[in-house]
């Protein structure tokens, strides 16, 4: 759907729904044009302070050049309207409590103090009306590449020219690069104006990974070239996008409406106290987040902006998919409420999240999008940690290997994550390592991964938790050999289950954090891309790649409804530390009449019973063709150490 259609459809839709779906706009905001300018906020009516709009001419320092007192229009509603042309002007609200832009700023200045006031359309790049949607038919087609700005392309050895910035995005090194890897969708780390970097010192470096948020709205001034220029950021976020939608790679944003920085100093806090966080019931702030707050989802005022935000990331900046940060944190209402609305505009931007809180929630548990809930979030997809950390071992112990590492007793937890976290007949519940019963509704909410960035990178995992690896009498060529081969059978795993894959970026560089387990603070010598292990390890990237296609060219891999799995997909009886399966009865589905897939996590080779056929090789000891590697008759196969087999039956 092209963007001036999809506005259609959300005119309509606004027309025709109910308020939980499509809330009215929200009132913190401002209007620009260039004969006056209307400014509106949400802030309570009952006080004896003035709320105030003040007028700067820069995005820092010096004073207010006017002071406006705004008026009540309704119930904790106040609005005025300044006349003449603002534009390149700041601005701040102020109720007593302090100056902030706003919850709902478009523009800021630098580090995000104060607003701007500027024309948006202003800061469209050529062709941002043509711009389109990548076609996905389903979330199960997705590949989705999960990225940090400054990891990605700050090392001299990305020699890209904008390192660290949304432009490297723009450059045709980045956009090749991601074209030959294969996947259609980035996940980028929080990219909205975030509290933790010092815009005015970039020349000092500075990491964060952004879930620290100031103003939810704006995309974030240290990865622009100018944060000191309002519309530079916005643009060249926009710029971003376009490069990637022209490759035909969707962006999926990182929203962390869970808490802010802080509350003394949050916009919410100088806007609205209280509104907008939980209580303990001792009168203290809730903490799920593990950052000093939670906010209050299930209110209106916070619901409403977390539904308009959503939208407006659409709207203004064509984003086609957002992953919410400690998604147990918000309640189900709410995000069945932005599911309905989404659809609205394109039922095809994806939703996914954390299913899960940092800590515990001043709201009912079974009132919140928890992972063990995902079945009731229609449309909506959370991580698998079964899957995880039945690969690698438990997210609590980095020492503690599991299937990987050849450790047995993880087979029924790594077969819930193939068939997508729904129930199957061939999978004991019992024996599944958090959840004793099935909880995705469709394989398309199960997000499989083996690693993303608030882990250990697989890399560091494995040689934390594989004995071999570990070994130094053994010589490190036979070290390297073996930490490769664990990394390709993992990725294997991922990219042959029905769920939706995701891989960190630079995996297929096999990048390394020096074991650091908590980057999100670290410097660029811990979190950046070491682009040179392209040429060091180009079977790593090679295997990636082909992977990626194999799952492309084989709808079987992306059945995406329970029902078809169960009727498909047959898992075959093996022994410890070994996964078999087999995609059966594909006519109509795949090009193949059946496919094999063989997961061995043995530190030997195993022999396995598979159907009586005659069969094409396609995966075999770290390698993969598709045009077969040879072939093979009869109903007993040997597949290597610590390596996938997968047949093709045509």
């Amino acid at each position: 759907m092209n963007y001036i259609n999809r506005m259609i459809a959300v005119a309509f839709a606004a027309a025709i729904l109910p308020q939980t779906v499509m809330a009215q706009q929200t009132f913190n905001e401002i209007s620009y044009s260039a004969g006056e300018t209307v400014f509106r906020l949400n802030a309570p009516t009952a006080q004896k302070h003035k709320v105030q709009v003040r007028i700067y001419n820069e995005g820092q320092g010096g004073k207010a050049v006017q002071t406006v007192n705004m008026k009540v229009v309704g119930a904790d509603r106040w609005e005025v309207t300044v006349k003449g042309n603002l534009e390149g002007k700041f601005y701040t609200f102020n109720i007593g409590r302090g100056e902030c832009p706003g919850v709902f700023a478009k523009a800021v200045g630098i580090n995000g103090q104060r607003g701007a006031i500027i024309d948006m359309k202003q800061t469209d790049p050529e062709g941002w009306e043509n711009d389109r949607r990548p076609e996905v038919k389903s979330p199960a087609d997705l590949v989705i590449y999960e990225m940090h700005w400054r990891d990605f392309s700050i090392d001299a050895s990305s020699d890209l020219q904008h390192k660290g910035k949304f432009l490297a995005l723009t450059e045709p090194k980045a956009i090749e690069h991601l074209k030959n890897l294969g996947i259609n969708a980035i996940h980028i780390l929080p990219s909205f104006d975030y509290a933790s970097v010092d815009e005015t010192q970039l020349t000092v470096p500075q990491y964060n990974w952004g879930y620290d948020p100031k103003n939810y709205n704006v995309p974030e001034g240290s990865y622009s070239t100018d944060p000191f220029t309002p519309a530079v950021r916005i643009k060249e976020f926009k710029q971003m996008v376009q490069a990637l939608h022209k490759a035909g790679i969707r962006v999926v944003l990182d929203v962390v409406y869970n808490h802010t920085f802080d509350i003394k100093n949050s916009n919410f806090q100088l806007t609205y106290p209280d509104v907008y966080y939980r209580k303990t019931a001792d009168g203290t702030y809730s903490d799920g987040s593990g950052c000093g707050n939670e906010t209050a989802s299930e209110r209106p005022l916070m619901r409403q902006f977390m539904l308009e935000s959503v939208k407006y990331w659409i709207d203004e900046y064509h984003i086609d998919g957002f992953r919410f940060d400690l998604m147990g944190i918000h309640d189900i209402e709410t995000m069945l409420q932005i599911r309905d609305a989404v659809n609205w505009i394109d039922p095809s931007i994806y939703i996914y999240g954390e299913g899960w809180s940092a800590g515990t929630c001043a709201y009912p548990q079974e009132k919140l999008a928890m992972k063990a809930r995902t079945y009731r979030l229609n449309g909506i997809g959370a991580f698998s940690d079964d899957m995880r950390d039945a690969l690698r071992g438990p997210f609590s112990d980095d020492t503690k290997g599991a299937f990987l590492a050849g450790i047995a007793g993880e087979e029924e937890s790594l077969k819930f994550g193939i068939v997508g976290g729904i129930a199957h007949p061939q999978v004991d519940m019992t024996k599944v390592n958090y959840d004793k019963k099935p909880w995705t509704a469709q394989p398309t909410q199960h997000i499989s991964y083996v690693s993303c960035h608030d882990d250990m990178c697989l890399v560091d995992r494995l040689k934390a938790s594989v004995p071999g690896l570990q070994d130094n009498s053994k010589p490190e060529y036979l070290r390297m050999a073996e930490l490769i081969r664990l990394d390709l059978l993992a990725q294997t795993a991922v990219f042959t289950s029905q769920g939706v894959p995701l891989i960190l970026s630079g995996e297929e560089m096999l990048r390394d954090k020096k074991g650091v387990h908590n980057s999100f603070n670290s410097p660029d010598s811990i979190n950046c891309l070491d682009w040179d292990n392209l040429k060091r390890y180009p079977q790593v990237f090679d295997y990636y790649s082909r992977l990626i296609r194999l799952r492309k060219n084989h709808p079987a891999f992306r059945l995406a409804e329970a029902d078809k799995v169960r009727r498909h997909l047959e898992f075959l009886k093996t022994e410890d530390c070994l996964v078999a399966f087999q995609l059966k009865d594909l006519k109509g589905i795949d090009s193949c009449k059946r496919i094999v897939v063989v997961l061995n996590g043995n530190k030997s080779a195993k022999t396995v019973n598979v159907p009586q056929g005659s069969y094409t090789i396609v995966c075999n000891n770290a390698v993969i063709n598709e045009e077969g590697m040879g072939t093979m008759e009869g109903s007993r196969v040997q597949v290597d150490a610590q390596s996938a087999l997968i047949l093709f039956e045509k």
